[in-house]
């Protein structure tokens, strides 16, 4: 992975496209400040320390994430040996090198090489590479502890509850692991699932899979606002990845019951389907009363500017009521409705075509660490009242406890065993 970046973003930045964001539900618009910081294809992200990386890391432009189950015949050594070994492979390609030192061309040419290749001609392009356990991990759906790992769990780690207009299917929901790939080039994030995945063979194969494009949120203050599918600005109370203070109140899960997941995390993950042209024929203040929020500047409806705090008690002679309406999605998403709840967000657009009748298969696919998982599933109740459900579809869902960072020497969870 050296050498000039060649442009991918035409080619495979519309394999997953098109989005929204907001807390919890996924839409909530507004966003950092400033602009967007200069992407370097040499940028390199430390994947060993405190934290894993890929969390509070200023946002990439593409996304690769991957849901996998181990496979029937894999036992606890088995499970040992693929965490060991996508750590060695993961802190290589996030350094801009091949998998191995032998990598795709080096080997000679009498056996597969090590490395797929497709990476040869770009540099590290600020990849991440962040590892989670799913609940079945610790227990399968029979109630098998597989690995040895059951007492192991945090007590929070379950699934999440069934929520209002959800339409969750299988084949987008749930997992044993996962594996979230950021970077600035969408070739270098689809390069490190695709060589994880390689490696994985025999002890744990792909569930399910989601690529994504153009980031919905943003943990920097120098990177600007993000627009979603619905045309609004995003990402207003999103927490930054300089605020100390909210990370340990809202994000690090640093008195969890398991010493392993000290520094670490929850990670939600849902895909949002978004109903496009429905929301395309809707008059633009009916638009931006769903929202709570102008579309141009994005204000709140309570006045002032983008970075205005939303007021919700101010009226509105035009709307005969509120100015924020009582069912709009800021006022239902935010905070202060919501027992202080934030999360740290990092969804991004997909497009998948169309379908049979030629709309948009399109939407978000929201991504949110959280200290605990009763903070989202706090506000995705809330949100129950919100009118954007109109146009929205919850189809997948998972939930991960993602460890914490990976020091010199150790792999990814080797607090497990």
């Amino acid at each position: 992975m050296t050498g000039p970046r060649l442009s991918r973003r035409s080619a495979l930045g519309l394999i997953g496209a098109a989005g929204a964001a907001g807390v919890a539900g996924g839409f909530t618009a507004g966003a950092a400040r400033g602009d967007d910081a200069p992407s370097t294809t040499d940028l390199v992200v430390p994947f060993r320390g405190k934290h894993q990386a890929g969390i509070t890391t200023a946002v990439q432009q593409h996304l690769y994430f991957a849901s996998f189950d181990m496979t029937s015949t894999a036992g606890r050594e088995e499970l040992k040996s693929l965490l060991a070994d996508w750590t060695a492979a993961a802190a290589r390609m996030t350094r801009g090198q091949d998998v191995t030192d032998e990598g795709a061309v080096g080997g000679g040419p009498y056996k597969p090489p090590d490395d797929t290749g497709e990476a040869l001609d770009l540099q590290a392009n600020a990849l991440t590479i962040t590892f989670g356990f799913g609940p079945t991990l610790f227990e399968d759906a029979d109630g098998r502890d597989r690995f040895g790992i059951a007492d192991r769990r945090p007590k929070e780690l379950v699934e999440l509850p069934s929520f209002a207009f959800d339409l969750l299917e299988d084949r987008f929901s749930g997992g044993d692991l996962c594996i979230q790939a950021c970077a600035n080039d969408p070739q270098v994030a689809v390069h490190a699932i695709r060589n994880l995945s390689r490696i994985a063979f025999g002890r744990a194969q792909v569930r399910w899979t989601q690529l994504g494009y153009g980031r919905t949120s943003t943990t920097s203050k120098a990177q600007a606002t993000p627009r979603n599918l619905f045309g609004f600005k995003d990402g207003t109370a999103n927490i930054f990845g300089s605020d100390g203070s909210d990370l340990a109140t809202s994000v690090w899960a640093d008195d969890s019951d398991q010493p392993w997941l000290d520094g670490g995390t929850f990670l939600v993950a849902r895909k949002i389907q978004m109903l496009i042209e429905s929301w395309d024929r809707v008059r633009l203040e009916e638009q931006e009363a769903i929202i709570g929020r102008d579309k141009g500047e994005g204000a709140p409806l309570s006045g002032g500017t983008e970075f205005t705090e939303p007021k919700f008690d101010v009226f509105s002679t035009k709307a005969g009521g509120p100015a924020i309406p009582m069912d709009s999605h800021v006022r239902l998403a935010h905070p202060d409705h919501n027992g202080g709840a934030r999360m740290l967000r990092r969804g991004y657009n997909f497009v998948e075509g169309n379908n049979d009748l030629g709309q948009l298969n399109a939407g978000l696919f929201f991504l949110a660490f959280v200290r605990s998982p009763q903070q989202f599933i706090d506000v995705q109740r809330s949100l129950a009242k919100d009118t954007l459900n109109e146009y929205i579809r919850h189809i997948g869902s998972a939930i991960f406890a993602v460890p914490g960072g990976i020091r010199a020497g150790d792999s990814v969870g080797s607090g497990l065993f």
